[in-house]
Parts: structure tokens; C-alpha cells; sequence
């Protein structure tokens, strides 16, 4: 009976340092390294500000960035929660269309976040943190009331809030919470002014202290042929 239970103690002591040694591991990746001197200018403006807006057209790095400043941030402890949100599909049909919960709905539509964050932090530590809690996905439909306290809040496809909306969603910001406000004015889906459009003019209009990172055609990193579409619909005007 003695040996049975030095057995199972050893055995437990041993998945016990396994555990341990992987997550260490994940807690010390290296930092990311910038791939253009815009992308540097994001991380500088993220280790400096507590609002940071970012703009410019797909595969420069805006998300990739902004999921793995989140996962970082979370997995190091500096920060309680991670909340991410984005304004409703462009079509312009309500989230209730789709089945299952409003967590469930919005899921789809910040996937890129998401998997981001799932890559830096790997599966189980994402997974465990969605349910605990400490990774939140909120609908745009029910932000309002909100507070953001001691988190990081992403805000993703800006281009597509209305001016109320971002003003809303602004107004939610509380103590020790960071905001990245993430968009491409040239792909609005609204027939009004983009609330992004209109945060950008109030920014350098009072030259509030808040970094606006612009990337160009030029910063596109994530493939050739995105950087070839992405010009090709840019100079035909599409």
C-alpha cells in the first residue's frame, strides 16, 4: 500500500512539473518584431498609449498585432480582461438572424482576433480564459451601460460604427483600460459617416494625445498577392 501511494505521488509530482514547464514556456515568447517601420510605430504606440487608433488596408498587421498585444497583456497578468467587439455585419441584418447565443453570433465575425490570440496563447489557455471569463466577446448591441475597467478592449472594423455608436462605445472607457480602435475607412459598408471618420477628424482637429498609426499599400506583409488585389481594386477605384 506504501509503495502504491509514493507511486501515484511520484506520478502527480511529475505531470505537476510537465504542467508547470509548458506554461513557463508560453510565458516567455519572444516579443514580436515590427516587419515595416509603421508596424514599429503601432508597437511603440502600443507600449505608450492608452488609446491608439489604427487604420489602413488589409494584411498590414493591424489585427495580427492588436490579438497578440492582447494575448501578451493577458498572459502576463498586466491586465484583468480582454474584451473584443466589432460593429454588426455589413449587410446590415441583425445578429439575431443567426443561431445560438449573442457570444455565439458575433464569433464568426472577430475570428481573426480570435485565432490570433489562440496561436500566442495556444488553445487550452484560450479556451480556459473564455470561459473564465477573462477573454470576452461583446456584441456591439449590447455595450451600452458598460464600463471598461483594468482591461483591453479591441474594437475591430471601426470603419463600419456609425457616429453614435463610437461615440457610445468611447464613452464606455474606464480607469486603467487600454483601447485599440482598429479600421479602413476605404471599406465602409455605411451609407452615412463612418464614426471612424468622424473620431479621426475630432482627434486631429483639438490635436488630442491620441497616436493615429496610418498604414499605406506599401506596409502590406501578408502576402504578394494580397498586396497585388489590394492595389489592383485600390486603382480601379472598387
Amino acid at each position: 500500500m506504501k509503495r502504491r501511494r509514493a507511486r501515484l505521488e511520484l506520478v502527480e509530482d511529475r505531470t505537476s512539473r510537465l504542467h508547470r514547464t509548458r506554461f513557463d514556456e508560453e510565458r516567455h515568447l519572444a516579443p514580436i518584431q515590427p516587419l515595416t517601420d509603421r508596424q514599429g510605430q503601432y508597437l511603440d504606440a502600443l507600449a505608450s498609449s492608452q488609446q491608439v487608433i489604427v487604420l489602413g488596408p488589409a494584411g498590414t498587421g493591424k489585427t495580427y498585432i492588436a490579438g497578440t498585444r492582447a494575448a501578451d497583456q493577458l498572459r502576463q497578468r498586466r491586465i484583468a480582461k480582454v474584451i473584443i467587439t466589432r460593429p454588426n455585419v455589413a449587410s446590415g441584418r441583425s445578429l439575431g438572424f443567426f443561431p445560438g447565443s449573442l457570444e455565439e453570433k458575433i464569433a464568426p465575425w472577430v475570428a481573426p482576433l480570435t485565432e490570433t490570440m489562440k496561436e500566442r496563447m495556444g488553445d487550452a489557455a484560450f479556451d480556459i480564459a473564455l470561459k473564465s471569463g477573462d477573454i470576452e466577446i461583446v456584441p456591439f448591441e449590447v455595450m451600452r451601460g458598460r464600463t471598461f475597467k483594468n482591461c483591453l478592449v479591441i474594437l475591430d472594423e471601426a470603419q463600419n460604427t456609425t457616429t453614435a455608436e463610437i461615440k457610445m462605445f468611447l464613452t464606455r472607457i474606464g480607469d486603467d483600460c487600454q483601447v485599440i480602435i482598429n479600421g479602413d475607412i476605404s471599406q465602409t459598408d455605411l451609407r452615412e459617416t463612418s464614426g471612424l471618420r468622424t473620431v479621426i477628424h475630432l482627434v486631429k482637429s483639438r490635436m488630442m494625445n491620441i497616436p493615429i498609426v496610418e498604414f499605406t499599400l506599401d506596409d502590406i506583409v501578408r502576402s504578394g498577392a494580397c498586396a497585388d488585389w489590394v492595389r489592383a481594386f485600390e486603382e480601379a477605384k472598387l
